[in-house]
């Protein structure tokens, strides 16, 4: 569980889906808990049909400072990703970022068919989980494909002409975020920064930006019959470079994703991109975990810090 988490009551419930759906009736309403940060529910209706509603945080308390119009940018991606002939994106079907008929913004989007690829995994042989995989980088390769002239966050008004101004601000927003609640982490903000300073020159590498999800992991990637059918959760998404995605993380960065998505060695520069990428990703849920106030954060904690520490470590290594 998580503060960020907005639930609202059964009457507000019925009432965002009359507004969405004036001329269908529903059946029932059930809350989706596995995800970890917004609030979402699987609507039923009398016909047949199914959507899902997410609702966002009601204030920006559990937020960090990279967290900008999250639901924003994720109806955008979304829209991108449609218009560019990605079926396995939901389609949104009503967007209200009013904030008059509930505490959060929210929106409906056409309900996937399959489970998360997180919660069926065990149930799978090794030849279908190489097979998601394979399917989840070709997915990647595409996406790549959609490019920008700025680098940024979708959700955020600030781009950048290139990646390191963008990577620089990220750092810096999280290592402030983790300053301002007086998070204990392996290194100072000064020595990180510096460090960064020095790679500039890698970043200088990637001279486009592209469409990149970034918190693709297993439990936002939904497969049915043991094949890619979806992939959700778009409020991270960002003009930046593709190796920025979750997949290409150390702790999960299976061959047959590379092969999927048809890059399997790293040259030396990439694989230093890769290692600021892996010390951003673990130090963001390192301070995330204590904004969002988990239930079980100790757990979460004891499974980041080597992460985190083999990272740093990384990252110091010149």
């Amino acid at each position: 569980m998580s503060i960020t988490k907005n639930h609202q009551t059964t009457q507000v419930l019925h009432q965002l889906c009359a507004d969405a759906f004036p001329c269908k009736a529903v059946s029932g309403i059930t809350e989706l808990t596995e995800g970890m940060f917004n609030a979402a529910y699987r609507v039923d209706f009398t016909d047949g049909s199914a959507s899902v509603l997410k609702i966002a945080a009601a204030d920006a308390s559990g937020l960090l400072s990279n967290e900008i119009h999250l639901m924003q940018a994720e109806v955008t991606a979304m829209r991108i990703l449609r218009a560019q002939g990605f079926l396995l994106v939901p389609q949104v079907q009503y967007v209200d970022f009013s904030h008059t008929r509930c505490s959060g913004s929210y929106f409906f989007m056409a309900c996937l068919n399959g489970r998360s690829f997180s919660a069926c995994r065990s149930e799978l042989s090794e030849d279908v989980i190489d097979r998601v995989h394979t399917q989840v980088g070709v997915f990647q390769r595409r996406m790549a494909a959609i490019r920008s002239d700025a680098f940024g966050l979708l959700g955020d008004e600030r781009r950048f002409p290139a990646l390191y101004e963008l990577i620089r601000y990220l750092f810096k927003n999280v290592l402030r975020d983790a300053q301002a609640r007086s998070i204990q982490l392996p290194m100072t903000a000064d020595t990180l920064l510096s460090l960064l300073e020095a790679d500039h020159a890698v970043f200088d590498e990637v001279k486009t930006s592209s469409l990149v999800h970034w918190d693709m992991w297993e439990g936002n990637i939904f497969v049915t019959q043991g094949e890619l059918s979806g992939v959700i959760d778009w409020e991270r998404a960002m003009w930046g470079e593709p190796l920025m995605d979750d997949r290409f993380r150390r702790h999960n960065r299976p061959a047959a994703f590379l092969a999927g998505y048809g890059q399997t060695t790293f040259s030396p520069a990439e694989q230093r991109r890769l290692a600021w990428y892996d010390l951003f990703l673990y130090l963001t849920m390192v301070v995330e975990s204590f904004y969002r106030q988990y239930e079980h954060i100790e757990g979460t904690l004891a499974w980041l810090h080597p992460l985190l520490g083999a990272a740093w470590a990384e990252v110091q290594r010149r």
